[in-house]
């Protein structure tokens, strides 16, 4: 879906303030309170917009241990069925596995993964391990976040701004 400026702008003041509310956004952005809502809306509708709520940080938890896990999965020669589906659903009973993606390569799927301690982690490894249908798993534990997960330069990108730019206010 193509976003234009005036997305980029709503969607990045969306993002430093979530609770800036729409008559406000419609104030700061000099646009009608309509117009913001219906850009929200659309936005949602489409996808672009994937969730209103907090971002929760697993380190103020008590989970200040990320690792990635990558997994080879033992294929199914099931018809229509892939191995993946039902180690995915196990996974997501896992509440360390805060993420889960088939992907290319030496394995089958990498989890990002949390835990209290390295210790801990051992723990959630065996209980991974554990899961019918993961034959292996190789681990590497993050020592620093360098660039943390953002979206705000694909927006400004995809909104037709230069990378690293920002939009005007």
């Amino acid at each position: 879906m193509a976003i234009d400026e005036l997305d980029g702008r709503l969607i990045e003041l969306f993002t430093a303030e979530p609770r800036v509310g729409v008559l406000e956004a419609s104030r700061r952005l000099g646009v009608a309170r309509g117009t913001v809502q219906a850009r929200l809306d659309r936005l949602a509708r489409d996808g672009v917009i994937a969730g209103h709520g907090p971002e929760i940080d697993p380190a103020a938890l008590g989970y200040g241990v990320t690792a990635f896990v990558t997994l080879q999965i033992r294929q199914s020669r099931g018809r229509g069925h892939s191995g993946h589906d039902p180690v995915a659903a196990r996974l997501a009973q896992v509440p360390e596995v805060i993420e889960a993606h088939t992907i290319t390569g030496p394995g089958d799927m990498l989890c990002r993964v949390v835990a209290r301690s390295n210790t801990d982690l051992q723990r959630v490894i065996d209980m991974i391990v554990d899961v019918a249908g993961v034959e292996r798993a190789s681990s590497v534990i993050s020592l620093a976040t360098q660039v943390p997960y953002r979206t705000l330069p694909l927006v400004r990108a995809a909104a037709g701004g230069k990378p690293g730019e920002r939009p005007p206010s």
